[in-house]
Formats: C-alpha cells, sequence, structure tokens
C-alpha cells in the first residue's frame, strides 16, 4: 500500500469523524429511525447483491461470498445526502455527509473469508413544524426535531463447499442513541405557557444473519448465480428517560426557557425485528457482464412500549423490496486501454418501507448509477455511485413527498498477506 493511499484514508476517516451529521427524512419520525442497507457502494448500484461474488471486493448483502475473498480488502464508503421535501405547500432542501462503512476482509486458507467493520443501521434526522388555529382563532405549532443514529459493528464468515455452493455467517451488535422532543407554543398569546417534551433513548442488541450462494456453469462462459440470505429474529432493547416541561413562550423557536417540571420518568422497552428474507438470480458472464433481480421482505416491527412517534395515525406493516440491475466490463484484461478495464452499473428498486400513515402505505421506488475505477496496477478500486428517487407522495393523509439524490464514494484496497518466503 502506497503513502499516498495511506493519507488519503486518514484524510477520509477524519473528514466523516468531524463532518458526519445524519441525514435529514421527515420519516426517520417513526420507529429507531431510517434503514441503512447493509450495501457496499457497488452493490448500492447492482440489484441482485446477494448473489455476487468476488476474490476482491466485499460484499456485505450475502456473508457467504467471503468464501470467495483471495486478497486481503479494505473497504471505506461515504456518501452525501440531497434530499427535496414537499407537502404539496412549501418545500425545502437539506443535506447531509457521513461515512457508510470501514469494513476489513480477510482469506483464511483456500476457500473461506472473514470480514469485519461498522457501519450505520439507522439514522434520525428530521424538523418538522405544524402550525395550526385552534377553537379561538389563535395560531398554535408544534415543533418536532429528532436526531441521532444506530450502528452495527459486524464479524463474518464464510466457505466454500463442493458443488460450487457457498455459506456464511454474520453476527453483528447494533448499538447507539436517539434523541427526539416536541415543543409546543402559542403564538398569539406570549403570556401563555409552551410545553417541551424530551426523550433520550439508548439501543443495544444482537443479531445473525446466514447466508447461501451457488454458482452453476451453463458453459465455458456463462454462468447462473443465485443466492439467499436470512437475517434471523431479533430482539433491540432500548430504553432511556422522558420528561414534560412548561417553558415562557417566545416567538424565537430556538431559545427554550424552562419554567416547572411536569413529569420525569424511565422507560424501557423491545422492538421486535421479525425474520428478513433475500432471494436473488442472475446471469453472468465472466468477468464482462452481469444481469440479476432480488427480492426480500419482512413482517412488521412491533414495539413493547410506545416511543414518542408511535401514535393511533401510525401502522407498521410488511416491508418489501424488489431490485433489479448489474454490471458491464468491456474488457476487464486490457493492459494498454484503461477505459475499457472500467465497469459501469446500473439497478432499479421499489420498495415499500413498512410505514402505513392514515392507511396509506409509504413507498420508495429509485435508480442508480455507478462506476468502478479499477487502479493502473494493483485489484483497488475506486467506487463512485449516484441514485436518485422519490419517497412518500402528496395526498390530503398527511403524506409528504422526499425527492433524494445519493452521491456515494468508496475505495476497495487490496494487498496480500501471510505469502510465505521462498529461498533460492
Amino acid at each position: 500500500m502506497t503513502k499516498k493511499t495511506i493519507v488519503l484514508i486518514t484524510i477520509l476517516i477524519t473528514f466523516s469523524s468531524y463532518s458526519q451529521r445524519n441525514n435529514i427524512s421527515p420519516y426517520s419520525f417513526f420507529g429507531i429511525g431510517q434503514t441503512n442497507e447493509a450495501k457496499t457502494v457497488t452493490e448500492n448500484t447492482i440489484g441482485a447483491s446477494s448473489a455476487l461474488n468476488s476474490s476482491y471486493k466485499l460484499n456485505f448483502s450475502n456473508p457467504a461470498s467471503l468464501g470467495s475473498l483471495r486478497f486481503t480488502t479494505y473497504a471505506i464508503g461515504t456518501e452525501n445526502i440531497f434530499t427535496k421535501i414537499d407537502d404539496g405547500n412549501k418545500q425545502q432542501t437539506s443535506s447531509a455527509f457521513s461515512l457508510s462503512y470501514l469494513a476489513l476482509g480477510l482469506p483464511v486458507g483456500k476457500n473461506a473469508g472473514i470480514a469485519f467493520g461498522i457501519q450505520p443501521f439507522t439514522k434520525v434526522g428530521y424538523t418538522i413544524t405544524d402550525t395550526y388555529t385552534n377553537a379561538d382563532n389563535e395560531s398554535e405549532s408544534n415543533l418536532y426535531q429528532g436526531s441521532g443514529r444506530t450502528n452495527r459493528v459486524f464479524l463474518g464468515y464464510g466457505k466454500i463447499l463442493p458443488y460450487n455452493i457457498s455459506v456464511g455467517l454474520e453476527a453483528s451488535y447494533v448499538f447507539g442513541s436517539l434523541d427526539r422532543t416536541i415543543l409546543w407554543r402559542n403564538r398569539d398569546r406570549v403570556d401563555q405557557l409552551g410545553t417541551f417534551y424530551k426523550t433520550d433513548t439508548k439501543v443495544g442488541g444482537f443479531s445473525f444473519k446466514i447466508g447461501l450462494q451457488n454458482t452453476y456453469k451453463l458453459n465455458d462462459k456463462i454462468n447462473i448465480k443465485s443466492g439467499a440470505t436470512a437475517l434471523l429474529e431479533n430482539k433491540l432493547n432500548y430504553e432511556g428517560n422522558e420528561g414534560l416541561i412548561s417553558v415562557i413562550n417566545s416567538t424565537n423557536p430556538d431559545i427554550i426557557i424552562p419554567k416547572d417540571e411536569v413529569y420525569a420518568r424511565d422507560f424501557k422497552g423491545t422492538a421486535n425485528m421479525p425474520l428478513k428474507t433475500a432471494l436473488s438470480i442472475g446471469i453472468a458472464n465472466s468477468n464482462k457482464w452481469f444481469v440479476g433481480v432480488e427480492y426480500d421482505f419482512q413482517d412488521a416491527t412491533s414495539f413493547s412500549a410506545n416511543f414518542t412517534q408511535n401514535n393511533n395515525f401510525v401502522k407498521y406493516i410488511n416491508t418489501t423490496n424488489l431490485a433489479f440491475g448489474g454490471y458491464y466490463t468491456p474488457k476487464a484484461e486490457s493492459i494498454t486501454k484503461y477505459w475499457q478495464r472500467i465497469t459501469y452499473s446500473a439497478g432499479i428498486h421499489s420498495k415499500q418501507i413498512g410505514l402505513e400513515i392514515n392507511n396509506t402505505a409509504v413507498k420508495d421506488f429509485g435508480m442508480s448509477f455507478g462506476v468502478t475505477l479499477p487502479s493502473k496496477r494493483q485489484l483497488s478500486n475506486l467506487n463512485l455511485g449516484f441514485d436518485f428517487g422519490k419517497r412518500g407522495e402528496i395526498n390530503n393523509n398527511g403524506l409528504i413527498k422526499e425527492n433524494y439524490y445519493n452521491f456515494r464514494l468508496s475505495l476497495s484496497l487490496n494487498d496480500k498477506w501471510f505469502i510465505k518466503r521462498k529461498l533460492d
């Protein structure tokens, strides 16, 4: 690994540490936040990522892919999210930069590999103002704000068995904290006290994923690749404290002057995460191209105790996602023409995110594009990705529409460890 590469990694990590902010999405108001897909930048631009494996790239979707790892692989990814929010009356834009993942993969013998790392699991980041007129024709407002995130540290193992079958297991631990507040004020009555409600929540728990892959050779060039994963049913424990205080009214929402404490108490509960299954299949021509489809589904998440955001108009429902995509490399073995070794990828997805608001399911539809720029002398590569889409819709049931634009960047760096020295 060159000194320039080490410097670049250090800059990326430092920049992420100091500039990291949560994504801003009103839909992160619910549950434990907006779920972050366990995928690399390259996987985000390809549909059937659970069916793919590589000797020099990590695949977070399926731990069975680690059996194909032949090089020590360092992976770091970042993303910058731009969001345009529209409720039918007003529009708002926001952006957020964050570290997507940091991971290391190692081959273990000829037919096995391990990987470990850290990446976000869920994110909370929103500011919502609800203004209305009461029975006395006075203007009242609720200001909802939330921030925080949960992360997961993971350790995965994969092994190749006879008949081109690979199996894998991944264990992860989720941890993090979430903060949410609600500020109520009467805008026309400065003499009337407002209320400020706040919750601080700590989340933690283990989860396990099993994976399976198979490569079936149709002929010398064409293969059928298939994959399946099951994120086993698990529970995330949460605990924290909530409190309600009265505040002196002010026209400035950033100024909160406490007056009296109404109540303060501790709470705890459990988020029940059902089994999540992903099935994928695709057709590939060696290192040249791949086209595939993936479908994943999960029953509704449930909570043993209410969060601030659990209201009567919200219902947690089943999550489904259908994705299609692939990649194309003109000539991976080209020595003289660098541009022929660039890999181009694209994908499309249609998702039901697991929320129903006022009897309307929230859906997400998007497209993605990416390029992989290989190093001139090594297997290391730089990955660029861009995806855009729409989440939710504008209707009379209180939904809003989000148009999002995500720019992704990652480095995949390779080395060869544990090489036996040869003496002449």
